[in-house]
C-alpha cells in the first residue's frame, strides 16, 4: 500500500451529472401528459355526448384483454427461464478458459435479475398490444347471441361460427406463441447455464431440460390438436374452391384428415409426457415423424387426389349439393333471400300514349343530376366565398302541397380555405368563422326558363316551402367539411364573436351558440389539456375563450358516429334533412361479419366502388372482407349541436343484439322515431351495392346453371364519363314497378351481360333492380315495403339496348350531334347528366338531362335539353314533354291529367303533321336565326377582349334578339313537326326554354 505525499491534494470527487437525469424525468413527464391530455380529452368528448359508458366499456375490454395477455405471455417466459436457471446443474461441464457459455455467463450474471424479468415484460407487452386489439372478438363471445339457424354441415348454430369461433381461434394463435416463445426462452437458459451442451461427442441434455422439452413439446402439440380440429369448423367459410364453403373435397377428405391430424397430434403429445417420465425419447420423435408425414399425405395430397379423381371429372355432379348451399348462404347472409324477381317482356315500341298508365312516374322523373348541379348551387346560393356545398348533392324527397316530390338538397357549410389570406388568422379559423348557414333544396323535375334550379329552400335567411329561420335551426355546425375545433358559446349577455350571416346591405350579423354542442373549455386545466390536444398556445391565451367556451371537434358525422359505435360499418354516403324542426345527419351503419358459413366473401371497397367513389365524390368503405351484413342501426346527428342518436334498425339482428348487451341503452328502439324521420329514411347505397354486384350472380338458383355460369350479370359502366371502367352508380327516384300500384321511392341499378376483362360484351338489358326506400311517415312504425327488392327480368331474346348503348346513340346521332355542336359554341361544355332508367311504357325508357356549361370561374352547368330513349328511337328537345312526344309519335301520354302543364312558362310544343313549306321555311328561319346569335357571341367575345364595352353592349342585344328569333322558330318548327330521322329534334337553340315540372 502506498501513501500520498504530504503536501499533496485529494483529487476532487467526481460528481455524477444532474442534467441527465432531470432531462430524462421531464421528457417522460412530458409524454406521459400529452398521453393524459388525449385521454382525458376524450373522456371529456364521450361524457358531453352521452356516450361515455361506450369509452369505458371499450377501453375497460382492450384493458382486459391487454393485461390478461400480458400476464400469460410474461408469466409464461419468465417461470420457463426462472425454472431453467433454478435447475442448472451445479457442476457443469467446463469447455475450460476459452469456452463461450463461460464468458457469456461471466457477462450476463450482473444483469441476470434484470433481464429475468426485462425479457418476459417486454415480449409480454408485444403480446398484450396484438391481444387488445382483438377485444371485439371477446366480448362477442362472452355476449353472444342465437341466430335460430344451423349450418347445413355440422349443424351448429350460426352464432358459433360468427362469435365462437373467431374468439378460439385467436385464443389458441395467442397459447401457440406463448408456448413457443415461452419454450425457446427455457431452451436457451438451459443452453447458456449448462442444462444443454454441444461438443463433439453429441449433444448432452440434462434431465431438468429433457422436462422442459417434453412438457413445452407436449403442450405444442395439445395447441396443434386443438388447431386442427377447430380447422374443420372453418372449412365452411373456406374461400379457395369454386365458391365458398365447404366443398366434396373438403366434406370428404379435409374434415375428416383435420380430425385424424388432431387426434393424431394428442396422442404425440401424451407420448411426450411418457417420455418425460420414463426418459426414453424414441416414442415420441416417431410419432412427431409420423404426425409431419401424416400431415403431409393427409392434409395434401389425400384431398389432391380425390380432388382429381373423384371431383374434377364429374364436378358439376359431384359438388352439385354445395353448390346449393353456397347460393341458399349467400343470398340470406346478403338479404337477397326475398328478392321478388318478375318476369319483365319489355317491348321496344315506341307506341304513342304508352306512357298514359305511368303518368305519376314521368311527373316526377328527376332531371337534375346532384352530380353537376353542385356548382351550380354555389354560384346562385354561395352568398360569401366562407361558404361551400359538398361536391355531390343528395337525393331525398320532400310532400309539398300534398304531392311527394323527389328534391336535390344540400347544407351551406362553411369553407375557412374561402377566406382571404389577410384573414387567415388562428382567431377567425377558429373562434370567428364556426359554422355554415341554411339548407338549400331544389325540386328534382324542374328548372327555370335559364336552365336553373327551382329551388324549394333557399337564401338566407332561409325561406321556401321546408321552414323559414324561425321554424328550423338553419346553423351547421357539424358537416363533412366542418374545421377541426372551433370555440364557441359565452355567457349571457357578453358580445357575440361568431359571424353568423349576410344581412342585406348591413353588413354580417353575429351569434353566439347556445346549444350543448362539445366539451366546456373555460377552465385553465381544460384550455391546457386541449392547447396539448390541438398543440395551439393561442388556445390557452385568447381572450376569446370564456368560462363558458365549449369546443366543438371530431364534427364529420360519420366519424362521430363511428367513434359512439365502434363495431358499426358506416355508409359512405350520408345526407341531410330537415326533421322536427332541426338539420339532420342521417347516417347508415353495418354490422358485418367474414364468417358465415357457406356465404360468399366480398371486398366491401370494391364492390361499392363506381363513378362517384372513383372522382371523390362519396366516401369509400374499408377495404375490409365480408360475407354477412346487415343495415342494423340508423343514426342522426344534429347539425346544431352534434348530439347522435342511434335507432335499432334491423332489431332482429343477432349481431346487433349482442352488441347491445355490450353497450346497453345506447341503441334506441324504432318506436322512438319520429314519423318526420322516417319519412326521410332511404335505402343504404353502399348496401345496395353489395347486394345488386352478388345478385349479377346469384339471381340464379338452380345449382346446375349456377356451375356453368352460363347467365351472370354485371353493372354497366358509367357510360357518362371519361373514366373507363368504373360502374354506374345506382340513383334514387320516384318510381312505379309494374306490381306497385303507386309510385314509391326507390334506389335503382341496371344489369347488362357479365363484363368479361379483355373481351367484348353486348350491352342489353337483361335486368333492373329497384330497393324500396319508402319507410312511410308513421312514428315509430316501418313501412311494411321499405327493403324489398324487386327484380325485372328481361327475356334474352328482346335486344333492349344498355345504358352504353343507348349513351353511343346520343353522341352520334346527327341531328343530336349538331345541336350539341352549336352549343358549344362561345367556348361552353357541354356536360352530360346521369342517364335514368325507368320501367315504364311496357319497356325501359332512358332519360339524361343535358347541361351546358360557359368557360369562366364563375360559370356553372344549366339545364338545356332532355335527352330520351326507348329502343332504338331517341328524342331530344328543350323539355322533357316534348322529347317524349318526339319519341312516341307525338303523344306519350305522359302528362295526362297534369295540372302543371299549363301553368304559365311551360312550354308544351303539341306536334303537328308536317306542312311542307312552313316547315321548310321554319327550318330554314331557325338556321338564320343560330348563325345570327353565333356571329353575336364571337363579336362580343371580340369586342370584351379589346375592353369596347360598348361594341360589347350591341352585340349581347344582337344576341338576345337573335336568340329569341331561334325560340320563336323552333316553336314552329315543333308544330310543323319538322322532326326527322331518329326523332330528335332538328337543330335546337343555344338557349333553354323551361323544362318539364312535375
Amino acid at each position: 500500500m502506498t501513501s500520498r505525499p504530504e503536501g499533496t491534494l485529494r483529487p476532487p470527487r467526481r460528481r455524477r451529472g444532474a442534467l441527465i437525469p432531470t432531462l430524462v424525468i421531464v421528457a417522460v413527464l412530458a409524454v406521459a401528459f400529452v398521453l393524459f391530455a388525449q385521454v382525458f380529452t376524450d373522456v371529456l368528448w364521450y361524457q358531453q355526448l352521452g356516450f361515455l359508458d361506450v369509452f369505458i366499456r371499450q377501453n375497460l375490454a382492450r384493458v382486459i384483454v391487454f393485461i390478461v395477455a400480458v400476464l400469460v405471455m410474461a408469466g409464461a417466459i419468465y417461470l420457463a427461464m426462472r425454472s431453467a436457471y433454478r435447475a442448472r446443474p451445479v457442476y457443469a461441464p467446463d469447455g475450460g478458459p476459452q469456452d463461450p457459455l463461460s464468458r457469456y455467463q461471466e457477462q450476463l450474471e450482473p444483469v441476470r435479475r434484470i433481464v429475468m424479468v426485462a425479457v418476459p415484460i417486454v415480449f409480454g407487452l408485444f403480446a398484450g398490444a396484438a391481444a387488445a386489439s382483438q377485444w371485439q372478438k371477446v366480448v362477442l363471445f362472452f355476449n353472444q347471441e342465437s341466430f335460430g339457424v344451423s349450418d347445413p354441415e355440422f349443424n351448429i348454430d350460426i352464432s358459433f361460427y360468427l362469435m365462437t369461433l373467431p374468439f378460439l381461434g385467436t385464443l389458441v394463435g395467442f397459447l401457440l406463441g406463448v408456448v413457443v416463445i415461452a419454450g425457446i426462452a427455457g431452451l436457451l437458459t438451459h443452453y447458456l447455464y449448462g442444462s444443454i451442451r454441444i461438443s463433439e461427442s453429441g449433444i448432452y441434455t440434462a434431465r431438468p431440460a429433457q422436462l422442459h422439452l417434453a412438457i413445452s413439446g407436449a403442450a405444442l402439440l395439445l395447441l396443434i390438436a386443438a388447431n386442427f380440429w377447430l380447422d374443420r369448423y372453418s372449412a365452411v367459410f373456406n374461400a379457395s374452391g369454386r365458391v365458398s364453403g365447404a366443398l366434396y373435397t373438403d366434406v370428404n377428405a379435409v374434415i375428416p384428415t383435420k380430425a385424424i391430424l388432431a387426434i393424431a397430434a394428442a396422442i404425440v403429445a401424451v407420448l411426450f409426457i411418457v417420455a418425460a417420465v420414463i426418459g426414453r425419447w424414441r416414442l415420441p420423435l416417431i410419432g412427431t415423424a409420423m404426425l409431419v408425414i401424416t400431415g403431409i399425405l393427409a392434409g395434401g395430397v389425400y384431398p389432391w387426389a380425390i380432388q382429381q379423381v373423384q371431383v374434377r371429372p364429374s364436378e358439376q355432379n359431384v359438388e352439385r349439393p354445395y353448390i346449393e348451399r353456397n347460393i341458399n348462404s349467400t343470398r340470406a347472409a346478403y338479404g337477397l333471400d326475398k328478392v321478388e324477381v318478375q318476369d319483365y317482356k319489355a317491348t321496344t315500341d315506341a307506341t304513342p300514349g304508352a306512357l298514359r298508365k305511368d303518368a305519376q312516374t314521368t311527373a316526377n322523373i328527376r332531371l337534375l343530376d346532384p352530380t353537376l348541379v353542385s356548382s351550380t348551387f354555389q354560384q346562385l346560393e354561395q352568398y360569401r366565398p366562407y361558404y361551400q356545398f359538398a361536391p355531390s348533392l343528395n337525393v331525398d324527397r320532400y310532400t309539398v302541397d300534398g304531392k311527394v316530390q323527389d328534391t336535390v338538397i344540400a347544407v351551406r357549410e362553411l369553407n375557412p380555405q374561402g377566406l382571404s389570406p389577410s384573414q387567415q388568422s388562428w382567431y377567425n379559423n377558429h373562434i370567428v368563422y364556426t359554422h355554415g348557414y341554411g339548407v338549400v333544396a331544389a325540386y328534382g323535375n324542374k328548372s327555370t326558363v335559364e336552365g336553373k334550379p327551382v329551388f324549394m329552400q333557399s337564401g338566407i335567411p332561409s325561406t321556401g316551402v321546408l321552414g323559414t329561420d324561425d321554424s328550423y335551426q338553419p346553423r351547421i355546425y357539424f358537416g363533412e367539411y366542418s374545421p377541426e375545433y372551433s370555440i364557441v358559446g359565452g355567457p349571457e349577455g357578453s358580445p357575440a364573436r361568431e359571424q353568423d350571416r349576410p344581412q342585406g346591405g348591413t353588413g354580417e350579423t353575429q351569434y353566439t351558440f347556445s346549444g350543448n354542442g362539445g366539451p366546456n373549455v373555460g377552465s385553465f386545466f381544460n384550455k391546457l389539456l386541449y392547447a396539448v390536444k390541438f398543440q395551439s398556445t393561442d388556445l390557452l391565451f385568447s381572450d376569446g375563450v370564456n368560462p363558458q367556451s365549449q369546443i366543438l371537434y371530431d364534427r364529420n358525422p360519420r366519424e362521430r358516429v363511428q367513434k359512439v359505435a365502434p363495431y358499426l360499418t358506416i355508409d359512405g354516403n350520408m345526407y341531410p334533412a330537415v326533421v322536427d324542426g332541426r338539420v339532420k345527419w342521417i347516417v347508415d351503419g353495418y354490422t358485418t361479419s367474414q364468417y358465415y358459413p357457406y356465404s360468399q366473401q366480398q371486398q366491401l371497397q370494391q364492390v361499392t366502388a363506381d363513378s362517384l367513389t372513383a372522382a371523390g365524390r362519396t366516401s369509400q368503405l374499408p377495404a375490409s372482407t365480408v360475407n354477412y351484413i346487415r343495415n342494423s342501426v340508423k343514426a342522426t346527428v344534429d347539425a346544431y349541436d352534434g348530439s347522435v342518436t342511434l335507432y335499432a334498425w334491423d332489431d332482429q339482428d343477432p349481431l346487433l343484439k349482442a352488441w347491445e348487451k355490450v353497450f346497453p341503452s345506447t341503441v334506441k328502439p324504432i318506436s322512438e322515431m319520429s314519423g318526420s324521420l322516417m319519412s326521410h329514411v332511404r335505402y343504404p347505397e353502399d348496401l345496395f351495392k353489395v347486394q345488386r354486384e352478388l345478385l349479377g350472380r346469384y339471381h340464379v338458383t338452380d345449382p346446375d346453371s349456377f356451375y356453368k355460369n352460363d347467365d351472370v350479370w354485371s353493372v354497366p359502366n358509367d357510360p357518362t364519363v371519361t373514366t373507363t371502367g368504373v360502374k354506374q352508380p345506382p340513383f334514387y327516384m320516384s318510381l312505379q314497378i309494374p306490381d306497385q300500384t303507386v309510385p314509391a321511392f326507390q334506389l335503382t341499378s341496371s344489369y347488362i351481360p357479365q363484363i368479361v376483362e379483355g373481351g367484348t360484351s353486348r350491352e342489353v338489358m337483361y335486368g333492373f333492380l329497384a330497393a324500396d326506400s319508402d319507410a312511410g311517415s308513421k312514428a315509430g312504425v316501418k313501412g311494411t315495403e321499405y327493403g324489398k327488392l324487386r327484380l325485372l327480368q328481361l327475356p334474352t331474346d328482346t335486344l333492349v339496348p344498355g345504358p352504353g348503348q343507348v349513351q353511343n346513340k346520343f353522341n352520334s346521332d346527327p341531328s343530336v350531334s349538331q345541336a350539341l355542336n352549336l352549343l358549344r359554341q362561345g367556348a361552353s361544355d357541354v356536360l352530360n347528366g346521369n342517364l335514368l332508367t325507368l320501367p315504364v311504357g311496357g319497356g325501359l325508357l332512358y332519360v339524361q338531362p343535358v347541361y351546358v356549361k360557359s368557360t369562366g370561374t364563375t360559370s356553372y352547368p344549366t339545364l338545356q335539353r332532355v335527352l330520351v330513349a326507348f329502343g332504338d328511337k331517341i328524342g331530344f328537345a328543350p323539355t322533357l314533354d316534348a322529347a317524349l312526344d318526339q319519341l312516341f309519335g307525338g303523344d306519350s301520354g305522359a302528362t295526362a291529367g297534369d295540372s302543371d302543364k299549363n301553368k304559365p312558362g311551360q312550354t308544351q310544343p303539341t306536334p303537328q303533321a308536317p306542312t311542307g313549306n312552313a316547315a321548310a321555311d321554319a327550318q330554314a328561319q331557325l338556321k338564320a336565326a343560330l348563325q345570327d346569335a353565333s356571329q353575336a357571341i364571337k363579336d362580343g367575345q371580340t369586342a370584351l377582349a379589346s375592353g369596347n364595352f360598348a361594341a360589347y353592349g350591341e352585340a349581347q342585344q344582337k344576341l338576345s334578339a337573335a336568340l329569341q328569333r331561334a325560340i320563336d322558330a323552333e316553336g314552329k318548327v315543333a308544330q310543323a313537326g319538322g322532326s326527322a330521322g331518329s326523332g330528335a329534334s332538328p337543330t335546337p337553340t343555344p338557349t333553354p326554354t323551361p323544362s318539364k315540372t312535375g
